[in-house]
């Protein structure tokens, strides 16, 4: 990937047990502005591959002089998380991505809505801080599990009040979706980052309550999922690229050397979308209707059904 920042890690701080954040100031001390919503992806050399994960800038947009990120540590790691955690040291140079933004505030909301479950509370931050500088109505609804992915609840008490609301689930407290969302006044706007089954279970509460798609905003960095070994056919060369079980065809063209843009890395965004010509594809995406999957996929999550190959128009 071209491009890359080079930063050095100038602080971290354990949070819980499961969450680390990570102060990271650029060379000559500057870095690339950035908004609300922002993530950048940081490369994580793992012997011969390099992973690259998403994460969202938690700091305040105003000020560009480092970023920060936090990076909970995921019981499943192929090796992201637990590198962060277990391998980065202060001092250290990271590689990433400038910022990209693909889950800013809407400029016209009457009223953000925000719905935070665990890692997921970290693109709010900034969003409060960029917000409260002005005259915005927000609230934020933050699901999580006290003592292990609470993380800036203390900070989010002292910079919300009242418009803060917390769902520790290690207490059995539970959002009632339907009552929050059958609650709010038009003109809301619905932004929500956390686990799939948070994302899903809001935008089916949503949709069924009548609230229109382009006021229903979310975010995800899910990891690809493992899966059967599979070939990919390149259809331009000839090639045939080996795509190992715990890979993702993203990641496997990128090690052949075969760039393919993207951003979020989670099949989200559609950025990485590639046509096929052959082949049945273990659709995972959440961004292609099922008319784009007749010749769409995103190599980001999705891959070939039961260890088939499949043919690409590359």
């Amino acid at each position: 990937m071209n491009g890359l920042l080079e930063v050095r890690v100038t602080a971290i701080h354990q949070l819980t047990p499961l969450i680390r954040e990570f102060t990271l100031e650029g060379r000559n001390g500057r870095l690339p502005g950035f908004s609300a919503g922002s993530h950048v992806q940081v490369n994580m050399p793992l012997g011969e591959r390099t992973l690259r994960n998403a994460y969202s800038l938690l700091g305040d947009p105003a000020d560009s002089g480092h970023y920060r990120i936090a990076v909970r540590l995921q019981e499943d790691s192929r090796g992201g998380s637990r590198f962060m955690h277990e391998q980065v040291r202060v001092g250290d140079r990271l590689q990433l991505s400038p910022p990209a933004n693909l889950f800013a505030p809407h400029s016209l909301a009457r009223h953000h809505l925000m719905i935070a479950g665990g890692i997921g509370i970290t693109p709010f931050l900034a969003y409060i801080a960029e917000l409260s500088g002005g005259d915005a109505s927000l609230s934020l609804h933050y699901a999580c599990r006290g003592g292990l992915t609470d993380a800036y609840r203390d900070e989010l008490a002292e910079r919300l009040g009242d418009d803060l609301h917390i769902y520790d689930g290690a207490a059995g407290e539970r959002l009632d979706l339907s009552a929050l969302l059958g609650e709010q006044p038009l003109g809301t706007h619905l932004y929500v980052c956390g686990p799939e089954s948070l994302l899903e279970a809001v935008r089916q509460t949503a949709v069924g309550l009548g609230w229109e798609e382009g006021r229903i905003h979310w975010e995800a960095f899910a990891s690809a999922e493992p899966g059967e070994p599979f070939v990919a056919e390149l259809a331009g060369s000839g090639r045939r690229i080996e795509v190992a079980a715990d890979y993702s065809l993203l990641e496997a063209l990128e090690q052949a050397g075969i760039e393919v843009p993207n951003l979020c890395r989670g099949g989200v965004c559609g950025q990485c979308s590639t046509r096929y010509l052959a082949g049945e594809v273990d659709h995972r995406d959440s961004f292609l209707d099922p008319h784009e999957r007749a010749s769409q996929l995103m190599p980001c999550v999705s891959r070939a059904c039961g260890g088939q190959s499949l043919l690409l128009d590359l």
